[in-house]
């Protein structure tokens, strides 16, 4: 049975979701991808598009980052701002409720990141979408999930609707060779912790771009 990636869906999910159980998304660590894709750059401001419990934003800011972390589940933005408060981290993000398929930026920003965010559009849709929001010279760093159709250990089970599944080939093509240089684009496999403690194995795409000045 498929489902939609909507607010309800995601209402549900972190509502469901409890930062002391085994393998959940809200106690997770920021995504290893992030420090490895990002040391090279100069810290400016950021987008976390689809922030969750809000990881990898916080981390940035840490980092000498200016953050929006932006979601829409107003239950994963309170989970990402106690973890904020309790990292010391809260005068560097300004977290924002928002359908990342509707809304619209005031700005531009240096970087643009999401991981694993799934959203009631087509993946590569939303991939094309926030895209659009990069400065010129500045980053787009794509992390998701490569489903093989036997579920994809983020811990939503099954039933994923067909266009939640990307390659690397799909990211890249969307990415206009006359205005991006494709810096990283790789698969990897590593473990990560699931429901119940059991580890599962997570096949990830990376792709990182810098926008053409």
């Amino acid at each position: 049975m498929t489902h939609s990636f909507d607010k309800d869906y995601w209402q549900q999910h972190w509502q469901q979701t409890h930062g002391d159980k085994p393998g959940s998304m809200a106690g997770n660590p920021p995504n290893p991808y992030l420090a490895q894709e990002t040391a090279g750059l100069a810290p400016g401001t950021a987008l976390d598009a689809g922030c969750g419990a809000g990881a990898e934003a916080i981390w940035l800011a840490s980092h000498g980052w200016q953050l929006t972390a932006a979601d829409i589940s107003t239950d994963a933005l309170a989970r990402a701002a106690d973890r904020a408060t309790a990292s010391g981290q809260t005068e560097s993000i300004r977290w924002v409720e928002a359908d990342l398929t509707a809304w619209e930026p005031a700005m531009r920003f240096d970087l643009v990141t999401t991981h694993y965010a799934h959203p009631a559009i087509p993946q590569l849709a939303f991939y094309q979408r926030i895209s659009d929001w990069v400065a010129p010279g500045g980053t787009l760093l794509i992390v998701g999930h490569l489903h093989t159709g036997h579920g994809h250990g983020h811990g939503h089970g099954h039933g994923h609707p067909a266009e939640a599944t990307v390659t690397l080939a799909d990211i890249t093509a969307v990415l206009n060779a006359a205005d991006w240089e494709i810096v990283t684009a790789e698969e990897h496999r590593r473990p990560a912790p699931g429901p119940g403690g059991h580890a599962v194995s997570l096949h990830d795409v990376v792709v990182r771009a810098t926008r053409r000045p």
